[in-house]
């Protein structure tokens, strides 16, 4: 066990530094240290997701009987993955550190690094840090101790939530480049709507389903028929993921919307009401801004 864990700690926080180092030293890239923190968090977190994916596939397709079948992967990548979302409560701090070096606010990151910008990210992301944190303290030890070897399909089926996240990642990363205007920016929505709603949010109502069959009970019976902890559990899991969606789905209409408004951009003209006779600059060509949406896609 403690092996696993080790080699967690190890591989995820040592292949975030490997890309970082690469981005930054490949010939044609050489991006600065704050575009490749924030691209290589992202790499890390798809890697991680397609791992996960992977091993709740295996897990899920062999197991026939879905409440006393076992698979040795199934502890074994629970204990490999806890290390990653320690890490990534750091990374996630360390792209937003470098957003806000990149919007000019210098003085919320450098007067008081641990007090403004510290607690800034706290109050921003603070519903993606607890989910991390109860992926840890709460999630980690049901999963491992409290299941007792049973349920190892339910288990790999909640890895498959995994496969939205590379769609999220590369929206955040597009996002942050302000490449909303391209063709990969809207055919990555599109994507990541329907892989989020289907791995996250239909992921527990499919569970139920599963468990109906299993039991060969009628559907609306089943949270009346299992541990009042199970209930719990998925209640607390499902809430954020259906904000999350909520929040996806607004930003998507306003990217389609918007597209379907927007007209070809004008040139710069000068303000004939501006004495210094500055550019006034078009708005986004998408009709909604790039900082909105960000916050609204940050589901991982």
């Amino acid at each position: 066990m403690l092996v696993i864990l080790f080699a967690g700690s190890i591989f995820f926080p040592g292949l975030f530094l490997l890309l970082k180092r690469c981005l930054k030293r490949i010939p044609g890239l050489r991006w600065s240290e704050g575009d490749a923190v924030i691209v290589s968090a992202r790499l890390v977190s798809s890697i991680q997701a397609l791992m996960a994916s992977t091993a709740g596939y295996v897990i899920a397709t062999s197991c026939n009987d879905i409440i006393e079948d076992q698979h040795w992967l199934t502890s074994s990548y629970i204990l490999f993955a806890v290390p990653y979302f320690v890490y990534d409560i750091y990374a996630m701090y360390m792209c937003y550190w470098y957003k806000l070096r990149v919007k000019g606010h210098e003085a919320d990151c450098g007067a008081k690094p641990l007090g403004t910008a510290l607690s800034s990210y706290l109050r921003r992301e603070f519903l993606m840090v607890l989910h991390h944190v109860v992926m840890v303290t709460i999630c980690f030890p049901v999963s491992v101790f409290w299941r007792q070897g049973k349920g190892d399909y339910f288990q790999g089926v909640m890895f498959l939530a995994e496969l939205s996240t590379p769609c999220v990642c590369l929206g955040k990363i597009l996002i942050q480049y302000k490449q909303q205007h391209t063709l990969l920016h809207k055919v990555n929505g599109g994507l990541m709507l329907v892989t989020f709603f289907i791995c996250r949010v239909l992921l527990f109502p499919y569970l139920y389903y599963a468990y109906s069959r299993y039991a060969s009970i009628p559907f609306y019976m089943v949270p009346f028929s299992v541990p009042w902890q199970c209930n719990l559990g998925a209640s607390l899991l499902m809430a954020p993921q259906v904000y999350w969606f909520c929040l996806i789905c607004r930003g998507a209409f306003r990217l389609f919307a918007g597209t379907s408004r927007s007209r070809p951009p004008a040139p710069a003209q000068l303000s004939k009401g501006d004495p210094d006779g500055k550019a006034v600059q078009p708005p986004p060509a998408n009709g909604y801004r790039a900082q909105k949406t960000e916050e609204e896609t940050n589901a991982h």
